[in-house]
């Protein structure tokens, strides 16, 4: 526990770059008493509404939470949500200063009304229309003048239009000529596009689709798994080992729910790691917890076993709290303390 308890206590000195899907998740919270009249739906009665950052907004609030210094790139339409979204980052000492208005575009507003513990319904409001060169071209030119002052980057395709391959080709380049961390959030149409970076982080059902895309466009016939369901550890195991080995990565981070997580290495290891979720309330957002931890701890010095066990910790907390959470250094080593 020691050595972890050194990597947590490093994650001031870390500096995180996060671009990506900027979304604002709001919460409208009520009560449900009866079914409409007009409809067989629930009628709740609303009591209040609260904000959160979402997408790679939430990224960056799980990097700020955890005691790293983070910046991060995105675009926002030039509306009342573009404005509360970008207070909420201000207010948690984030760093907004690189983040793009776009009149053609509106924020990303995802809304969730909860009633008691449980989630009624979702309404999302957004643009997933690619964006201009212009934008794009101000974005690789920030990174290619910047990247310098960051130690690891994190890309977060939620594929709302920001993350293209374009910006993919040129961002990756960067990184790894100046031997930056970096890792994404996968959208699975993307997969391609997303050779040689540090690691992925895809969940069960985007690994599963990304086989799918990756057969689909693999017009040299050297992806070998010939199925696309995940049911077992030896279909992740060899679906993963054709990913890696497709993409030339250095590490692939399938996160697998109540089954934790499996860990695949360029070195050949494969490691499964057990979830450590004590209880599961909501797991909106756990994934933007595993990808900033994950990348923090690795920017830190940390290896990535070192670094998928920290942050299977930091999603197993997230997860057992109501709504879109995060976790900070004081909960996560005590956590860690108690397995």
């Amino acid at each position: 526990m020691q050595g972890y308890k050194k990597i947590i206590q490093k994650f001031s000195s870390g500096n995180i770059l996060v671009i990506g899907d900027l979304i604002l998740d709001e919460f409208i919270w009520g009560d449900v008493d009866r079914i409409s009249p007009e409809a067989p739906v629930p009628v709740v009665w609303a009591k209040r509404r609260s904000y959160m950052p979402g997408g790679a907004a939430n990224v960056a609030n799980n990097i700020k939470s955890l005691g790293g210094n983070v910046s991060v790139i995105g675009v926002v339409g030039k509306d009342h949500n573009a404005r509360v979204l970008v207070s909420e980052l201000k207010n948690k000492g984030i760093d907004t200063r690189n983040i793009v208005v776009e009149k053609s575009r509106h924020t990303t507003l995802k809304t969730r009304i909860i009633a008691g513990h449980q989630q009624v319904v979702r309404v999302d409001w957004e643009h997933r229309d690619t964006i201009n060169g212009r934008l794009n071209d101000k974005i690789i030119n920030f990174v290619r003048k910047n990247i310098h002052k960051y130690d690891g980057i994190i890309i977060e395709d939620y594929g709302k239009g920001l993350i293209n391959a374009a910006i993919l080709s040129e961002i990756i380049s960067f990184a790894r000529e100046n031997q930056k961390v970096i890792t994404v959030d996968p959208k699975e149409e993307h997969f391609i596009y997303y050779e040689g970076v540090t690691c992925i982080t895809p969940n069960r059902k985007e690994a599963e689709n990304a086989v799918r895309n990756i057969k689909i466009k693999d017009t040299e016939n050297r992806f070998k798994i010939n199925y696309d369901r995940l049911t077992s550890d030896k279909d992740i195991e060899l679906a993963g080992k054709e990913i890696m080995k497709y993409l030339g990565l250095e590490s692939l981070l399938i996160t697998l729910g109540e089954q934790g997580m499996c860990l695949f290495e360029d070195n050949g290891k494969i490691t499964h790691i057990p979830t450590v979720a004590q209880e599961v309330f909501d797991v909106s957002g756990a994934g933007d917890t595993v990808i900033g931890t994950f990348t923090l701890a690795l920017s830190v010095g940390a290896n990535k076993l070192q670094a998928a066990k920290i942050a299977n910790f930091a999603a197993g907390i997230v997860v057992g709290k109501m709504g879109v959470a995060v976790t900070n250094q004081k909960e996560l080593i005590e956590r860690m303390k108690s397995k």
